[in-house]
């Protein structure tokens, strides 16, 4: 798995019900792209009829599916309100992320500047970048959250947005345009769940399903098209057709950025939105694209049209965890694999490399910790530290079930028949219970699945890889020696809150001066960072055992440099998979059948 994807991708999970008062008019917001002077966006609000109830204006503490604190409020840099003669309204900041006003009835226009986040340095919880803001001369990138806020009580109250931007310049989003040619969202949920991209961008359509599907691409230096990236994916696209039976949207966006760093890709509803570094355009970037774009794409389902009850309005003000996230997330990292195989995009063997490196992913981390829990704990520092595992044993898990469904149907059900059954009977604006998920689930499929559930989602016994792959006539070997020496590092580096850090050291590096969880911010002087650390472990791979290199940390405010060795192992092949020369008739047509949608 591609580690910016397996680290940065995310999905709309962690929501709470708050009672709001709907107003009968718009929040009408106006952004002035004309001015993009010190990197901060010029925000006016018009507003009419507030009361003591909507005295609070409120910036994002987080956003839906990055489960990081963002505190949106430490980017503003004026704020003042005024009302209907111009007159200023007294305004006073109450906390990291609310400004209350004065006398709220008397306030008719709000204008606030805020920095972009890309470019503006803080001292901790800066904001993932395809999760930010940025202003540049030739294209600006607008994620909701980083720019709006809301007055207290109004989350719910319909928004319509004007934008003034260069003549020349193209938008990209999923929102819509009303007869004054504004973009419009039914609350403020909706405008943070659809990113705006405008500038120097390219355009491609097409139509997979009855959808519309829209790409646009900003590419720094013109090296990577929209068409090229469509062309690339319209067979992952008819594969998610068919793995869906029909979309169920109409309308989904695809907005590229490449530039300069390399970061990821968050999905919503109705778009997803890829921050990715430029390079030349080649047959194995656009796969490589197309691969993530699967992900996101399959995120039109869950947690769209299947989520708890907390997600029908997010809790902007306080983080409030879901312990479904392995539905959201790891189901979808496994129906994006699921779909290609069985579309003839991915083959067998390719599938199974996933699902290898997925289990070593898993093996990296604190295997005691569950999928439950890791939902539950994923806004604090403990479940950061696990939270990529949600793309990978959510997805082996999420596997696993489809193999134990396909079994107890008789090759007739397995999870995409039930997921698609949950789609249709819930859909976007009907939710499930979140404490009863389980015992929903499993009434709807078999007994034997809730302890499927309590075994390897809500605790953590050992995945039955070689018991469940064996009834489709798959092989799997944990461990396969070869005899040979190979060099590595004795380390597993992991990144966690925008910092890298050392773990699992080998007692060679800790006695050379290491210690575990150091943050690792030099590799021979040079700095670490998200731009370079894939060229840091390109070098690190070509060195030989016995080499030294130099590691810089910094432990308790202190930076130290230690001369680090090039260590040496056996080499092994892990968590293999392969087909069983041996299976039975039965085992094959099983197999069969788990290869191709029902």
């Amino acid at each position: 798995m591609n580690i910016v994807r397996l680290l940065f991708l995310f999905s709309t999970t962690l929501f709470c019900q708050i009672s709001v008062a709907q107003p009968a008019t718009p929040l009408l917001y106006e952004v002035n792209l004309n001015d993009r002077a010190n990197d901060q966006f010029n925000v006016t609000l018009h507003v009419s009829g507030l009361t003591a109830a909507n005295a609070v204006y409120q910036f994002a503490a987080t956003a839906p599916g990055t489960y990081q604190i963002m505190d949106i409020g430490r980017y503003v840099r004026s704020f003042k309100a005024f009302d209907t003669k111009g007159r200023e309204v007294k305004t006073q900041k109450i906390s990291t992320n609310q400004w209350k006003f004065d006398k709220p009835e008397k306030v008719r226009t709000l204008q606030y500047s805020i920095a972009e986040t890309w470019d503006t340095p803080v001292n901790e919880h800066k904001p993932y970048n395809m999760c930010g803001t940025s202003i540049e001369k030739d294209h600006v990138l607008i994620n909701g959250q980083g720019v709006f806020g809301f007055p207290s009580g109004m989350q719910s109250a319909p928004i319509e947005l004007k934008i003034d931007y260069p003549a020349e310049w193209t938008v990209g989003t999923a929102l819509e345009k009303n007869e004054n040619g504004n973009f419009t969202a039914p609350n403020y949920d909706r405008i943070v769940d659809s990113p705006i991209l405008l500038g120097q961008l390219t355009k491609a359509t097409t139509t997979v399903a009855g959808a519309q599907i829209d790409v646009y691409t900003y590419s720094k230096t013109g090296k990577i098209k929209s068409d090229q990236l469509l062309n690339n994916m319209q067979s992952m696209l008819t594969a998610a057709g068919q793995f869906l039976k029909q979309l169920p949207v109409k309308h989904y966006t695809f907005l590229y950025h490449f530039e300069d760093q390399d970061w990821g890709a968050w999905e919503h509803s109705y778009s997803s939105e890829y921050v990715i570094k430029e390079a030349e355009f080649t047959k194995k970037l656009a796969d490589n694209m197309t691969s993530i774009a699967a992900h996101e794409f399959f995120h039109v389902v869950t947690p769209l049209n299947i989520h708890s009850e907390v997600i029908e309005q997010f809790n902007f003000v306080t983080p409030t965890p879901s312990e479904h996230l392995w539905l959201y997330e790891g189901v979808t990292e496994w129906a994006s694999d699921a779909m290609q195989l069985r579309g003839g995009i991915m083959d067998l063997p390719t599938y199974f490399d996933e699902l290898s490196q997925k289990i070593a992913y898993d093996k990296s981390l604190d295997t005691t910790y569950s999928l439950s829990k890791l939902g539950l704990t994923c806004y604090t520092d403990e479940g950061q530290r696990q939270y990529g595992n949600i793309y990978a044993r959510g997805a082996l898990v999420a596997g696993l079930l489809d193999i134990r469904l396909l079994e107890l149907s008789n090759g007739t059900r397995g999870l995409r028949e039930v997921i698609n059954e949950m789609a249709a009977t819930y859909g976007p604006n009907k939710a499930f219970p979140e404490k009863d998920f389980f015992t929903v689930f499993t009434q709807k499929t078999y007994p034997e699945i809730a302890d499927f559930f309590n075994r390897y989602v809500k605790t953590t016994e050992p995945l039955p890889f070689s018991e469940y792959y064996g009834k489709l006539g798959i092989t799997y070997t944990p461990k396969v020696n070869t005899g040979q020496k190979t060099a590595w590092i004795g380390m597993k580096p992991t990144f966690v809150d925008n910092k890298f850090h050392l773990t699992r050291l080998d007692d060679a590096l800790l006695k050379a001066g290491l210690q575990e969880n150091d943050e690792w911010i030099a590799y021979n002087k040079q700095p670490i960072n998200l731009d370079n650390i894939g060229q840091v472990q390109g070098e690190l791979t070509q060195l030989k055992a016995g080499d030294t290199y130099d590691v810089t940390v910094l432990r308790n405010g202190q930076e130290m440099t230690v001369k680090s060795l090039i260590l040496e192992k056996e080499l092994t092949f892990q968590y293999k998979f392969g087909l069983n020369p041996q299976a039975s008739p039965q085992q094959v047509q099983l197999r069969e059948i788990w290869m191709k949608n029902l």
